[in-house]
């Protein structure tokens, strides 16, 4: 008899989430979970070798062996570079003149203002 373990495979999208518990032989790995959910027929816009995968929010490698009651998690690529966001929103808020210039900070209303 092979011992089975508990875990749980996750694909968040916009407007949906694809949740499956199932049972795998202890033992077993991320990626034999996730082709064992059928994530991978119904999405099948996911490419493993492409997108990272985690546990827990941790990222982790196809290769990695499960515990019971792990959730395996499958990650969509970022439509922005949250640095490259950032810095649009802070030059924005300078020329509106809800930062200070120099510090990037919010402006100091006791501060002199030059003439």
């Amino acid at each position: 008899m092979v011992d089975v373990m508990q875990v749980e495979v996750v694909y968040a999208l916009p407007g949906e989430a694809f949740v499956r518990k199932l049972a795998v032989p202890t033992g077993s790995t991320a990626e034999a979970a996730i082709e064992a959910s059928g994530v991978l027929e119904r999405y099948p816009e996911i490419d493993l070798g492409q997108q990272k995968i985690g546990i827990f929010s941790r990222t982790v490698k196809l290769s990695q062996v499960l515990e019971a009651g792990d959730r395996v998690e499958i990650y969509r690529p970022l439509i922005a570079d949250p640095r490259e966001v950032r810095k649009r929103r802070a030059e924005k808020a300078k020329a509106e003149g809800r930062a200070d210039k120099v510090t990037g900070g919010k402006p100091n209303p006791l501060r002199a203002k030059p003439e």
